[in-house]
Order: C-alpha cells, then sequence, then structure tokens
C-alpha cells in the first residue's frame, strides 16, 4: 500500500511541477473560454436570447448557460493537453521507465489520470471565479456541488486523451488528431446550444449530439452547477470513462507494442 501511494504523490506532483512551470498553458486553457463567453456570447445571445430553459425551470441568460459547456471545454483541452505530454514522455523515454516499475500498469495509468484531472478542476474553478468577476454566477451552492461532476467529467476526459496518446507515436501526428477529435466533440454538444434547439434545425444533428459523450458530460456539470443530479448523464459519463479508460490500457500493453513493431 506504501508503494501505490508513493507513486500516486510522484506522478500527481510532477503534474502539478510540469503545470506550474507552463504558465501559458494555464492562460491559454482561460482565455479560450473566456472569449467564448465575453465574445462571442454576444452573437449568439440573438439566437437563444432569455428564456427558462428546461429542465433547470430558472430564469437564465445565454452567458450562464454557456458557462458549464466551456467548463467542459477546460477539461477537454487540458486532457488532450495531459495526452500530448504522454506521447512526449514517450518520445524522452521517460514513459517507458515509468511503465516498466513492478506496480500494475493501470495504477500508473491512473495516478497520472488523476493529477490531470486534479489540474483540469483548478483551472475549471479559477475559470468561474473570473466569470462571477464580470457578474455572471451561478447558484452560491452549485459551486460546491459540480465538484463532483467535474471529477467525473475530468476523468472521462483525461481517459480520452490517454486513448489517444496510446495510438499516436509521434508528437508531429498529435495536432491534427486533437482538433479532429476536440472540435467535433464540442460543436456537436450541447455546450452552445441545448439538444432541443439542435433539433430545430436537424433530427440527424440532434441524435448525434445525443450520441456524444461530451454532451453528457456537459449536462451532469450543467445539472451539478443548479444543485441538480442528471442521473442519465452520469451513467453515461462514467460508462464512457470506463470504455476510454480500458481501451487505454489495452494500448498501452507491452506484448500489443510488441507486437506492432514486428509488423
Amino acid at each position: 500500500m506504501t508503494a501505490y501511494l508513493t507513486s500516486l504523490r510522484a506522478i500527481v506532483l510532477r503534474e502539478a511541477l510540469r503545470f506550474i512551470h507552463q504558465r501559458e498553458r494555464f492562460v491559454a486553457a482561460l482565455v479560450r473560454p473566456l472569449v467564448w463567453l465575453l465574445v462571442f456570447a454576444a452573437g449568439f445571445r440573438a439566437a437563444l436570447g432569455l428564456s427558462i430553459i428546461p429542465p433547470y425551470q430558472t430564469y437564465i441568460t445565454y452567458e450562464t448557460y454557456i458557462v458549464p459547456g466551456l467548463c467542459g471545454m477546460i477539461l477537454l483541452f487540458n486532457g488532450m493537453q495531459s495526452s500530448l505530454s504522454l506521447v512526449y514522455d514517450r518520445e524522452m523515454g521517460s514513459m517507458k521507465l515509468l511503465l516498466t516499475s513492478p506496480l500494475p500498469r493501470g495504477w500508473l495509468l491512473f495516478c497520472k489520470l488523476l493529477g490531470s484531472t486534479a489540474i483540469s478542476i483548478l483551472q475549471v474553478y479559477a475559470f468561474l471565479a473570473i466569470a462571477a468577476a464580470f457578474d455572471i454566477r451561478m447558484p452560491g451552492w452549485g459551486y460546491v456541488t459540480v465538484l463532483p461532476a467535474l471529477i467525473v467529467a475530468g476523468l472521462m476526459l483525461g481517459a480520452l486523451g490517454l486513448l489517444l496518446s496510446s495510438f499516436i507515436k509521434q508528437l508531429e501526428n498529435f495536432a491534427g488528431v486533437m482538433n479532429f477529435v476536440i472540435f467535433p466533440m464540442f460543436f456537436l454538444s450541447s455546450a452552445l446550444y441545448p439538444l432541443w434547439k439542435m433539433a430545430e434545425s436537424s433530427e440527424l444533428l440532434h441524435d448525434i449530439c445525443a450520441l456524444n459523450p461530451f454532451t453528457h458530460a456537459v449536462e451532469l456539470i450543467r445539472f451539478a452547477l443548479y444543485t441538480q443530479l442528471n442521473g442519465s448523464a452520469l451513467v453515461w459519463t462514467l460508462v464512457a470513462a470506463s470504455v476510454f479508460a480500458a481501451a487505454a490500457l489495452i494500448g498501452y500493453d507491452p506484448a500489443r507494442t510488441r507486437i506492432g513493431r514486428r509488423g
């Protein structure tokens, strides 16, 4: 048990130190959603306007509607950034050194995932604090009840990043894969528009958004910010996290790697 806790502390601390030394990463993680919140929302507001948004049954502005989606954006981008560091570690050889330790490979990957999720959550709360400074506030208790939702969503999106990093062997290929994954996941979700608004334009688009695991992560965060629990979103997010984590564990299987090299 001591070895497990020591490895957890070391990996999480390493992630934290890497993040501290990359200040531009923190700035970029905040600037991106703030631009959407303060600039693009002015143009999108006319499309949605002010209304009573079901199922929250509260009178909200478009800015407060997209705050959960932008929290999800932070988690998504940070999950991809964390997986990028895994590709870099593999090229430098430090990843191989880590995975050859006597501890189970699944535990080491979970420690990496937990560290990146913790950093993502800190960035989300920094974003929520800045949004509150611009008078874009959520219910008071929502800042507390959203924490479990952020943990679950962060683990799911981080596991997706782990899965991608297990198949990407070179840093040069990672940027294209990131854009191929991030932007479709973000735009084909309920982050910017509710699903019933999507259905007004296209049933096919609505169905695609409903199948998107990022949609369920955003809805989980959105309900939690309004101190509510979305049971179906929680289940689907946990299922997606389990599938991504299991696939990532298979992807980092050394036997599969050796077979790929021989091929």
